[in-house]
This record gives C-alpha cells, sequence and structure tokens, in this order.
C-alpha cells in the first residue's frame, strides 16, 4: 500500500525539490565558468551531470507513463512521438535558437561559418570530429547532446519490452564506459570524450533507472534513497576520482577521462532519489526557498545565456559585461580586480537576462503546451 502510494504520488506530480536541484546544477556550472581563472575543481561538469541524470530521470518518467497509455491503440506511437517532441519542442527550441540568432546577426565566431552545425543541434559533433571548442557557443554542446539522446530515447521506452528495460538502462552504463576508455586509449583528445552523447549514457542511463524504479518497484525505491548516508558516499566517490586524478602528471588522464563523469553520475543519482523522496531540515529549507526555486525555474535560460553574458576565455576587452565592468571599478576602485565581485556582477546579469526571457518568452510558450498536447 505504501508502495503504491509513492507510485500515485510521484507518476505525474511536479517534484518541488527537483527545482531546488536545478539551481544546484546550474550553480555548479556558473561558479565554474565564472572562476575559471583560478578554480581547479571540476565543479562545471558536475553540474552538467547532474542536469544530464535529472534528464534521464524526467525524460524517463515521461515516456514510460505515456507509452503505457498509447501502446496498443491505433496510432498510439504516432500520438506518443508527437506529444512528446511537440512540448519539448516548446521547451527548448526558442531559447536556443534565439541564441543562435542574435549571434548570427552580431556576426559572432564561429557562428556564422559553422551555422549548419548549430541549426541541426550538432555542435558537438563537430567538436567530436575535429577535437576542438568553438568559443562563446562552446556550451551549446550539453544542449546538443540532449536532443540527440531525445531523438533517440523515445524508441527505446516505445519498442522495449518493460522486462527488457533495467537491461537497456545497465547497457547505457557499458557502453557509456567502454566509448570513452576507447577513445582515450586510443589518444583522441579529451574533449571526444566530454561532448560525445554515447560518452553521456551512465548519465541518462541512472536517470532512466531511477524513474523506472519509482514505477514499478516504488517499495525499493523508498528503501534505496531514503537513506541519506547514500548522498554522502556518493560524493565521496566522486571526491576520490577528483583526487586520483591530480596524482597524475597529465591534467587529463584516465580519472577524469573514463571515470569522472560515472562518478559524478552516482553521486546526482542518489542525490535526486533523495530529493525525489524529499530532504528534511537545511536541506529541505534551501531546495524550497523562493528564491532557489524561481532560479531552478529558470535554469535553462541561465545556462544558455550566461557564456553570452561572460565566457572567461572568450569575451574580447571590448564586450559590453566587461565595459560595464571597468566603469564600475572606476568608481568604486576597492571592487577592482575583486573575483568575487565581478562573478556577482556576471551572475547578476545573467539572472536579469534569463528572467526577462523567461517572462517575455519562456513562459508564454511553455504555457501552450496543454494546449497543443
Amino acid at each position: 500500500m505504501a508502495g503504491n502510494s509513492l507510485q500515485k504520488q510521484h507518476t505525474n506530480s511536479y517534484l518541488i525539490q527537483l527545482d531546488g536541484l536545478r539551481f544546484v546544477a546550474i550553480a555548479l556550472v556558473l561558479a565554474d565558468h565564472f572562476t575559471a581563472a583560478i578554480n581547479k575543481i571540476p565543479f562545471g561538469p558536475l553540474g552538467v551531470n547532474l542536469f544530464f541524470v535529472l534528464s534521464g530521470f524526467l525524460i524517463t518518467r515521461i515516456l514510460i507513463t505515456s507509452s503505457e497509455k498509447f501502446r496498443g491503440n491505433p496510432k498510439g506511437f504516432r500520438k506518443y512521438f508527437r506529444r512528446f517532441f511537440i512540448r519539448r519542442t516548446l521547451r527548448i527550441f526558442p531559447v536556443y535558437y534565439l541564441c543562435i540568432l542574435l549571434l548570427f546577426i552580431f556576426n559572432v565566431p564561429p557562428v556564422r561559418e559553422k551555422i549548419g552545425w548549430f541549426l541541426l543541434y550538432g555542435s558537438n559533433l563537430y567538436m567530436a570530429i575535429h577535437q576542438t571548442w568553438m568559443g562563446v557557443v562552446d556550451h551549446f554542446w550539453s544542449l546538443s547532446v540532449e536532443e540527440q539522446f531525445y531523438i533517440i530515447f523515445p524508441l527505446v521506452i516505445f519498442f522495449v519490452p518493460r522486462k527488457w528495460l533495467v537491461p537497456t538502462f545497465a547497457s547505457m552504463l557499458a557502453i557509456s564506459i567502454l566509448f570513452r576508455l576507447y577513445f582515450f586509449l586510443s589518444g583522441y583528445s579529451w574533449i571526444v570524450n566530454y561532448v560525445s552523447m554515447p560518452a553521456c549514457l551512465d548519465s541518462f542511463g541512472l536517470g532512466a533507472f531511477m524513474a523506472w524504479l519509482l514505477l514499478f518497484r516504488p517499495d525499493q525505491y523508498r528503501k534505496l534513497f531514503a537513506n541519506g548516508y547514500w548522498v554522502i558516499l556518493g560524493l565521496l566517490l566522486w571526491a576520490g576520482v577528483i583526487y586520483w586524478s591530480k596524482t597524475f602528471a597529465e591534467p587529463k588522464n584516465i580519472a577524469t577521462d573514463v571515470w569522472e563523469r560515472l562518478a559524478g553520475s552516482v553521486f546526482c543519482f542518489f542525490l535526486i532519489g533523495k530529493g525525489v523522496l524529499g530532504y528534511g531540515g537545511l536541506m529541505k529549507a534551501f531546495l524550497e526557498n523562493g528564491v532557489v526555486l524561481f532560479l531552478g525555474k529558470i535554469s535553462y535560460g541561465l545556462y544558455a545565456y550566461h557564456n553570452l553574458v561572460y565566457n572567461h576565455f572568450h569575451s574580447p576587452p571590448n564586450h559590453p559585461t566587461l565595459r560595464l565592468l571597468r566603469k564600475i571599478e572606476q568608481l568604486v576602485p576597492a571592487v577592482a580586480h575583486n573575483l568575487l565581485f565581478e562573478s556577482l556582477l556576471f551572475f547578476s546579469l545573467t539572472v536579469i537576462v534569463a528572467t526577462l526571457s523567461w517572462y517575455l518568452m519562456e513562459k508564454p510558450i511553455n504555457d501552450l503546451k496543454d494546449k497543443l498536447t
């Protein structure tokens, strides 16, 4: 009875603490990028892994519930696929293509030169093939990975029999690890293992398994995630792999290229799993704080726009954000060359842009989902 209650409660319900965890994910990414001058800990990759595991969980929960509804019905697959892609398109495309449009208009390299790759969500493929980054649009690699995953995974959930879902999720982990191991041992740049969609499947697979547990084994789900010690052990696992990676002479090594994503994803697996049940105490107060929830809600915009607001490696000296920073430093010399102040400024500007985007574009478009599906 308790298991059935958990299943009904979390099948399609809004899980409030997951918005708080979205904020944690974007905060890790922004902290990593805005403090790139001094930061040596891969908080950004951990934040991206948190997004990937969370996406795997939420998308699988949606797809399994939808497939159970439409499977066996006339034109069931068509309805299932159409519903999913309309909803994903309305949520993802507007911000992404607005960014591409603005970058194209203002001729920010290399958007015009590589416009086809960006229009087709293929920037990560370009980076992997050429083993190089692409400037202020570097971060679009993860959006490309997610979109490529969204094309394939609905087919998996609809056509793979329920009894084979868990082995399929396990194979995603194996494929991902073997993919990374092969390209590492073959001497390819670490970029290939970082931005390729198959290299990220362990993150998605862990999230998918979490959703399966919640829907089909709710009692086991509660037993597994009720104990918060697993979150601590997951964090220690990730920290241990990071420590191990620092023992190598080369900054990129087997620990960073092959095992870091898996360790980070395992930590995120337990972090999210507990969040679905609900944290208590200080963690609950933090994750359900109104400001944190709002920032989590606009986290997609924060991610998409932050590199455009400021990129440590690629923003030129005449970038509007840097010109504003110089003016403030002239007026208030005490904050000159203060990394904390600079990071807070970049964060504040990103929040302003993402908030405007949410209320003027994203939310109105997002509200159309139920009407169109």
